[in-house]
């Protein structure tokens, strides 16, 4: 699956960067062109892989939004044919889809994806995704009121929006800044897989997943999940039978980016290791188990040659139900919401994938 990444915002730009250094590291070739979009200079300094463009210099003269999402979209929507030109040449006709990532408790990512995604649906003829990424608990009432109304925008506005929750892959314990490079560099390995899958690599798979799978099963819609899981493999396909079930269940149940996010519209089960040592029986029971957990008849399943040691499950869930954890963090955006004097008449962010009108923020 090629793509085209767009980063929105300090967490965008660093999920894209650590995206694309993963797939140039791998040999991929899937990421076709990446920029990082910011209104914070500094943050924009460090990034190596990725093209970047500051935006609202005329606002806030390079030192960002400081958290607030409304002037977020405003520089977005303002600049936006300053956007539209820095993606010449990087968007181009090979792409299968545009990913625009961001996280979603800041300022210039929360407002500025919704508005980016907005536009680009009007310009390009392929899908535009978002890869959005919810504020951990502990990260402040105002981060979890953006993420609330950042959401509810973008899951209007996207074709489907890929739901990471930084709590879902922090370990007690860790210090922020070394929680934030391990949480994004899962994020780019199991992304970064994703869209390798159908990519020419080494190695011949029996019933290789190609890039119709992915995109059609993000064609339901609403909220995606992403599940992975591996275990060391034995060098027979025959021995490692139990290997894929046990992969395949723990990719699903204690894996995904979003807890507690087993039922879906439509799934993808992506097995990944040496062709050899993929069972083709056990990727098609792995597939049938995978149906009946998430109560869905739209399972693909298949292989991705991966030189590797490993076997590795990838599971992807479109049109994921609101579960638990989802319930809990808009919980969280609702109660930060009262707690903000200034907040008004503004609308409840708790309304967030049910509302069909633009006010949430542009």
């Amino acid at each position: 699956m090629k793509v085209a990444l767009i980063g929105v915002g300090q967490a965008g730009g660093n999920v894209t960067e650590r995206l694309a250094q993963f797939d140039a590291d791998m040999g991929f070739g899937a990421v076709q062109g990446a920029l990082a979009i910011n209104s914070a200079e500094a943050d924009l300094h460090s990034l190596e892989f990725v093209d970047t463009l500051l935006i609202g210099a005329d606002r806030v003269n390079g030192h960002g939004v400081g958290a607030d999402n409304e002037l977020g979209a405003e520089i977005m929507q303002a600049d936006i044919q300053q956007v539209v030109n820095a993606l010449d040449g990087r968007v181009t006709s090979r792409a299968d889809a545009i990913f625009v990532v961001a996280g979603l408790g800041g300022g210039t990512g929360s407002g500025g994806s919704p508005a980016l995604v907005h536009h680009l649906q009007q310009i390009y003829d392929v899908p535009v995704y978002a890869l959005g990424i919810l504020p951990g608990r502990n990260e402040g009432a105002l981060y979890q009121a953006n993420a609330g109304r950042s959401l509810k925008t973008l899951a209007r506005e996207a074709d489907s929006t890929l739901l990471i929750d930084n709590d879902s892959w922090h370990e007690q314990g860790e210090s922020v800044e070394d929680a934030f490079d391990r949480i994004n560099g899962k994020i780019a390995q199991r992304v970064g897989l994703l869209f390798a899958s159908g990519e020419a690599v080494d190695g011949v798979g029996e019933s290789v997943v190609d890039s119709s799978e992915v995109i059609n099963t993000f064609r339901a819609g609403g909220i995606s999940v992403l599940g992975y899981a591996s275990e060391i493999a034995a060098e027979e396909a025959s021995e490692n039978l139990r290997t894929v079930m046990s992969v395949s269940r723990q990719a699903l149940l204690t894996g995904t980016s979003l807890p507690d996010a087993t039922r879906a519209d439509a799934a993808l089960l992506v097995i990944a290791g040496k062709p050899e040592a993929v069972p083709r029986k056990g990727v098609e029971k792995a597939r049938r188990w995978l149906e009946e957990e998430t109560d869905s008849m739209q399972v693909r399943g298949g292989d991705f040659p991966l030189e590797s040691d490993r076997l590795g499950a990838l599971v992807l869930l479109g049109g994921a139900e609101r579960s638990s954890r989802l319930d809990e963090f808009m919980e969280r955006a609702r109660e930060a919401k009262r707690a903000q004097e200034d907040e008004g008449d503004r609308e409840d962010p708790a309304d967030a994938l049910t509302d069909d009108r633009l006010e949430g923020l542009f």
